[in-house]
């Protein structure tokens, strides 16, 4: 398939401009969400499911009278239609509110796009699947992941002024190296294609780590000093959102973010909604088409803000009802280039997986560890140990970082339309595994 935005950007705009323009409504704003992506999914000794997914959707608000209605579609030939409708479900309702205010916004068009990420065709992934499955055959090993890239699309207008369009590359990769009982595991995503960062290098360092957790053990039920690797540092972070920095819990008086400055984390942590950071999956605008502005989360550990609708972030999805969403989480990184070093006895993790939120109030999180984990002795990784369940406040542990690592990865946020997090490697202590 040819490398491009899935719906022509000038047929983007003027579909939803004229959509605007014939709406008989006060105020109405249309957005269109497309993406289309090419994945080279690969196991064992073969490129074993190429696939290209293409999807759009068209959301529409009418306010007719201060009441609003919305309705999506999928078909742009539908759209019109979809916006008569929306126009007739928000007319239908009595008339029981105030005018809605429009707000201007200002109109231009943004571009986020890399030709190394248009370059990472079909041979190229190949290429990168087979070396990692050829290294991984050498030490008796298999391997198993996805290489992708992909064309986001966002454009916007309302009756209000906003008219912008977006078009972005996205480049995505995984990796699981598989040995016996033991297993690693790497995972990134960006922009660009070279930023990356799955390399020989990387595929080796991968199949090192599934070597060494050949033997695991058990893991004794306790309370242990972690360091944490990037994809399990962001796993944590990207639960801040229901933990009450998404706007809609801080309008209702929930959650962490109603209390500005409170010191809920370690000075070494910060945190922040950036959409102007080139990692993870930036887009300089939201669903309303308002400007992105960065939201400090954490600031050296203590609370800053919620993102809003008034900060730039609307969010649609298809399997949650509209509300503001931090969908580029990034944390700042630190200065230590080895965090294990800093530790007598403990462990590392090398990611999470089966998160779930126990308690909001007690920030409380439940899961279980997966692939490369180590026990820690005298500053090396040491035993291999099985993966645990384990019950943690995020704030405590937070709380309680003494070390944040220099490299950073990213990973998506579930149900979060180009949502990513970004993290660092952290160090703390008193990460609980097993019952409390």
């Amino acid at each position: 398939m040819d490398f491009a935005a899935p719906v022509d950007p000038a047929r983007a705009t003027e579909l939803l401009a004229s959509a605007v323009r014939r709406a008989d409504a006060d105020h109405v704003e249309v957005a269109l969400l497309a993406r289309a992506g090419e994945y080279t999914r690969f196991a064992g000794e073969r490129v074993h499911q190429a696939q290209n997914i293409t999807e759009q959707q068209v959301v529409v608000r009418a306010v007719v009278n201060g009441h609003a209605a919305r309705v999506a579609t999928s078909a742009l030939d539908r759209v019109p239609d979809a916006v008569r409708r929306a126009t007739a479900i928000a007319r239908a309702a009595d008339d029981t509110g105030s005018a809605w205010t429009p707000q201007h916004d200002t109109t231009d068009d943004h571009l986020l796009w890399h030709e190394d990420t248009a370059a990472f065709d079909a041979p190229a992934r190949v290429a990168l699947a087979a070396h990692a499955m050829t290294e991984a055959r050498q030490v008796g090993a298999t391997a198993a992941g996805m290489v992708g890239r992909a064309v986001t699309q966002l454009a916007v207008a309302s009756s209000s002024g906003a008219l912008r369009h977006v078009v972005a590359t996205e480049a995505t990769g995984s990796l699981t190296i598989s040995d016996g009982d033991g297993s690693a595991h790497w995972a990134n995503l960006h922009r660009s294609s070279d930023a990356l960062g799955l390399t020989p290098q990387t595929v080796q360092e991968v199949v090192a780590r599934a070597v060494r957790t050949r033997g695991r053990q058990p893991l004794p039920h306790g309370t242990y000093t972690v360091v944490l690797g990037p994809e399990a540092t962001g796993e944590l972070l990207g639960f801040l959102g229901v933990l009450g920095f998404d706007g809609g819990l801080a309008d209702a008086g929930v959650g962490v973010a109603t209390e500005p400055g409170r010191r809920v984390a370690s000075e070494l942590v910060t945190v922040t909604d950036d959409a102007s950071h080139p990692f993870g999956l930036p887009i300089p605008f939201d669903a309303l088409g308002t400007t992105k502005a960065v939201v400090p989360l954490l600031i050296a550990g203590r609370v800053g803000g919620p993102v809003t609708d008034r900060t730039g972030h609307a969010h649609v999805a298809r399997e949650s009802l509209p509300a503001p969403v931090a969908a580029n989480v990034v944390m700042a990184p630190g200065t230590e280039d080895d965090l294990v070093a800093g530790v007598a006895d403990g462990l590392y993790i090398e990611r999470f997986w089966y998160t779930r939120l126990v308690d909001r109030q007690a920030s409380t999180i439940t899961g279980v560890s997966r692939d490369a984990c180590f026990r820690i002795v005298d500053g090396r990784l040491a035993d291999p140990v099985r993966g645990a369940r384990f019950t943690q406040s995020v704030f405590d542990l937070l709380s309680a970082v003494d070390g944040v690592g220099i490299e950073r990865r990213a990973q998506p946020i579930m149900n979060v339309w180009n949502g990513s997090v970004t993290a660092p490697a952290i160090r703390a202590h008193g990460f609980r595994f097993g019952p409390r």
